[in-house]
């Protein structure tokens, strides 16, 4: 189990540092996705890993028991926002880095147009504007599921002048 003192990584770092082709790409998604390091970028690919491993060994069982735990993993990952209701393994195979990239929460308060640019909604998250039904949240690397979506909203302060109150430049 582990000492609950002692936090472990959340993602696991590429096996060989500096191969171009990576690195670029790695690069190319930090910039589409408004990510701080790529640290956030290994955490979602090392859940995808875990994700398309657990469906890779759904193909090793057999009958009642493939089936139970395909239903559990498809469950999940639709509570999660990453496949639809009637998935497949095979479904779950076709998943992406990009896919789970769109749930966090920086990624949807950008799309849904409460940001002008991805890093805009990083910024709105980070000082406190962005709420999830009545919970502030401060992490842009949250996991917005599918029924958390609808709740997302932003609550900018309104300045004084705009609320009629008198300006402090008087002359």
């Amino acid at each position: 189990m582990g000492d609950p003192k002692k936090p472990r990584k959340q993602y696991e770092t590429p096996k060989h540092p500096w191969k171009a082709d990576r690195l670029a790409a790695e690069l190319q998604l930090l910039g589409e996705y408004g990510l701080r390091n790529k640290r956030e970028l290994w955490r979602a690919e090392t859940i995808l890993r875990k994700v398309r491993t657990h469906a890779r060994k759904l193909f090793g069982l057999t009958g009642e028991q493939r089936a139970r735990e395909e239903r559990s993993l498809i469950g999940r990952l639709y509570r999660m926002g990453l496949v639809d209701e009637n998935a497949t393994a095979d479904d779950v195979l076709k998943l992406t880095v990009r896919d789970i990239l769109e749930r966090r929460l920086q990624t949807m308060v950008y799309r849904l147009g409460y940001a002008r640019t991805i890093h805009q909604a990083r910024q709105f998250i980070v000082h406190g504007h962005v709420y999830i039904g009545d919970r502030k949240v401060r992490s842009p690397s949250y996991h917005v599921m599918r029924g958390e979506e609808k709740l997302i909203r932003v609550a900018l302060p309104v300045a004084a002048e705009a609320q009629g109150g008198e300006s402090s430049k008087e002359g």
